[in-house]
Formats: structure tokens, C-alpha cells, sequence
């Protein structure tokens, strides 16, 4: 682990524990989303449990985003630094590829505004794209 790692979790006021180091660097080396079962075979044997609880804590704290692609199994992904605890600005576009099954975010591809109703309140907002990634394509 290197010092920025631990910057990142100073940064979002996360108590650098080796679980939480471990977790987070397994996160920066992804390309793509990643689920609890991603991480438990990355950082075998780590207790699952454990790594549900990070990855929760991180996701309070503003340093991961989850994503519900519709596959059943919620993914992973860092958050954009101007995110922190309870506010996460992570407004773009997330793709699904239906080859390979790996979930991108898309962060140059922001969510468009949606007009609501008076007597409705947004709360949280996801837009998921679904089709083939230009990695399958080739």
C-alpha cells in the first residue's frame, strides 16, 4: 500500500484499517464495476462479512458509489472526489455490457434533468445503459 491510499481514506475521515487498505486498492486497480464476490476472490480468504462492511462504509462515506445494473449482485465503483458523506454527485451514466457482463461508469456522460412533478421528491437517480462494450466489439 502506498501513502495515497491512506490519504484517500483520511480524505473521507475512514479509519485506515488493513481491511479497508486492502479493499481500497483492490478497488483502484478495477477498470469496471466490481460486486462483493469480485472482491472476496480478489483478497481470498478475507471474510465476506467484512468486506460488506467496508464497502459499506465506504459508500456512507462518500468514497464508493453502488450500482444496480439489473444482474442481482450490486456493484462497486470509487466515487468522484466531490463527493463525501450522504452526498454522493455521481449523476452519470452507467453501461452494462451484455457480453461480458462488466458494468462501467461513464462519468463523461452525465444523467440528464427530469422534470418531477410537484408532489414528487427525487431522492437518488440512476440511468443504466445496456449493449456491448467496445472491448467485445473487437
Amino acid at each position: 500500500m502506498d501513502a495515497s491510499t491512506e490519504q484517500k481514506l483520511a480524505q473521507k475521515n475512514i479509519n485506515p484499517t488493513a481491511m479497508r487498505l486492502l479493499v481500497l486498492n483492490a478497488l483502484l486497480q478495477q477498470i469496471s464495476a466490481v460486486s462483493l464476490s469480485d472482491i472476496e476472490k480478489i483478497l481470498e480468504p478475507a471474510d465476506r462479512v467484512t468486506i460488506y462492511r467496508t464497502l459499506k462504509t465506504f459508500e456512507e462515506k462518500g468514497l464508493v458509489h453502488m450500482i444496480d445494473d439489473g444482474s442481482g449482485s450490486p456493484k462497486y465503483a470509487l466515487c468522484h472526489e466531490t463527493c463525501n458523506a450522504g452526498q454522493h454527485h455521481d449523476m452519470h451514466v452507467h453501461f452494462y455490457c451484455l457480453n461480458c457482463k462488466e458494468t462501467f461508469c461513464l462519468p463523461n456522460s452525465k444523467i440528464p434533468d427530469i422534470l418531477l412533478p410537484g408532489n414528487f421528491t427525487s431522492l437518488e437517480m440512476n440511468l443504466l445503459v445496456k449493449g456491448v462494450c467496445s472491448k467485445c466489439q473487437n
